[in-house]
């Protein structure tokens, strides 16, 4: 297709988030889990963590994020052309994600949705939505949105990786004449064979992990992206000089854990010094200096570098990156939505004003390993009725839902832990958690019969016309009783 032909301004024209409504408190957990105070708040830069119980589930976290969306927007389900999940979160190793959320289109008769589940650790997301640019852009598209779901359920066994989980899923709707409007051709990817996390054993929800080279797996792929997007950027007339962090006004991160986040802008910075000419004199790099000849593959637990480019980086993480952690702070990892949670996090944390023109770097990592670095820009259209309006206004609700959750004890999150580690792809099974404190409007799991086949109710919202579309359905095509 030539260039002159294709739609224009595509992205991601529309989001909506979905966390749990329960949490436990970071610092109870630490003395609960008999750590040093400061550990998980100070250390790893969490407060709260959104957990689930046994009556969600990722496909009952995807009905929920993305029925939200639909309705906010007032969007028809006609209008989708395509549906493509991002998870790690696996129920089941054939039937996937994508067709449970088919049942929601089948009252609007469209069953001509192109698209599947695509998974490595937390990029399925990010290569889902590559996958509906790349749609909208090409020959293959009719007109119709593309619809992105990225979602998990973040679980580890006990010990000292339970703290660093989460829960959530994040919907994009992508089409022309978006809100944030992706960069054409600036998108860099580095992916590399290597065991740093996974989960082999599929009768359960843990990984295997190993945390120190999942760190540096983390920031060995951030810099091969770096050097990849630094040309691109170039390439495309917006990289002008040698700092990548002037290129844009918010940088913004897959989050394992807050702290791994600010480390990640200094390591950005690091390679913008170690890329900048002898003579730069620039006052930003002080105290990197001793630096100039660090070979980045061997800086990887450099903690006096660390610290140095920290130090030397806390003013550009505080304007252009702080305001995007409120989700991972408040949820945790959410896996495939984390970089979509910080962006949402950053839109809904500054003036609808201020956003005009802003351009956002995000940096997209799954171990294993997958990685991603591209950038979006905020539409120039600030009229009351343009997109970008419509998108703030509809996540306005962000910070009033983190606001109603329940807290839960740690031994209360222990005892749901357990509960979810022993009735695992349990068969038949009816959920014993509570659906009291659920938002309204959440889908959850009522049943699982003999043959493992799954049954969800929606509680209801507030308003009669959203009650009477409540439904009960199950994995089974066909199978949605009223």
């Amino acid at each position: 297709m030539e260039l002159q032909t294709w739609p224009k301004d595509v992205g991601i024209v529309a989001m909506e988030v979905y966390f749990p409504s329960q949490y436990v408190d970071q610092k109870e957990l630490e003395s609960f889990d008999g750590v040093s105070a400061g550990k998980y708040t100070i250390g790893l830069g969490q407060d709260k963590m959104g957990f689930c119980s046994d009556v969600e589930d990722i496909n009952s976290l995807c009905l929920t994020v993305v029925q939200r969306l639909m309705e906010k927007y007032e969007i028809s389900y006609i209008d989708i052309g395509r549906l493509e999940v991002g998870t790690e979160t696996i129920l089941d190793k054939s039937k996937s994600v994508k067709t449970v959320l088919m049942q929601l289109f089948e009252d609007s008769g469209n069953t001509s949705i192109e698209g599947i589940d695509t998974t490595n650790a937390c990029y399925g997301g990010t290569s889902a939505l590559f996958n509906a640019v790349n749609w909208v852009e090409s020959s293959y598209w009719d007109g119709r949105y593309a619809l992105v779901v990225a979602g998990d359920i973040a679980v580890y066994a006990t010990g000292n990786a339970r703290c660093t989980g989460g829960a959530g899923a994040v919907a994009m709707l992508v089409g022309a004449n978006a809100s944030l409007i992706m960069d054409r051709g600036c998108r860099a990817t580095h992916m590399q064979h290597v065991y740093d996390f996974y989960k082999p054993n599929l009768d359960s929800e843990y990984p295997v992990v190993d945390g120190k080279l999942s760190i540096q797996c983390y920031l060995h792929a951030l810099d091969k992206c770096y050097n990849i997007f630094s040309k691109k950027l170039q390439s495309a007339g917006i990289k002008d000089g040698t700092s990548l962090l002037d290129c844009a006004d918010a940088f913004i991160f897959h989050s394992p854990f807050c702290k791994l986040v600010q480390k990640s802008v200094a390591r950005i910075m690091l390679n913008d010094y170690l890329s900048s000419s002898s003579t730069d004199t620039s006052s930003r790099y002080n105290g990197l200096e001793t630096f100039k000849d660090v070979k980045l593959e061997e800086s990887y637990f450099n903690k006096e570098l660390e610290t140095a480019c920290m130090t030397a980086s806390k003013d550009i993480y505080l304007q252009k990156t702080k305001l995007s952690l409120l989700l991972a702070n408040q949820v945790g990892n959410m896996y495939t939505p984390s970089v979509y949670g910080g962006l949402i996090s950053f839109l809904i944390s500054c003036p609808v004003e201020e956003l005009s023109g802003c351009r956002c770097v995000l940096f997209s990592y799954g171990s294993g390993l997958a990685s991603s670095m591209y950038s979006l820009r905020v539409t120039d259209d600030l009229s009351p009725k343009s997109s970008i309006h419509q998108l703030i206004r509809n996540l306005s609700d962000v910070r009033t839902r983190l606001n109603h959750r329940k807290k839960l004890s740690p031994p209360e999150f222990d005892q749901l832990m357990k509960l979810r580690e022993t009735t695992h792809h349990k068969a038949p099974y009816k959920p014993i958690g509570s659906i009291d404190d659920l938002y309204p409007g959440t889908w959850y799991l009522i049943h699982i019969d003999d043959k493992h086949r799954r049954k969800y109710e929606r509680k209801p919202l507030h308003s009669s016309r959203d009650i009477n579309n409540d439904k009960i359905i199950s994995q089974n095509k066909g199978d949605v009783v009223s």
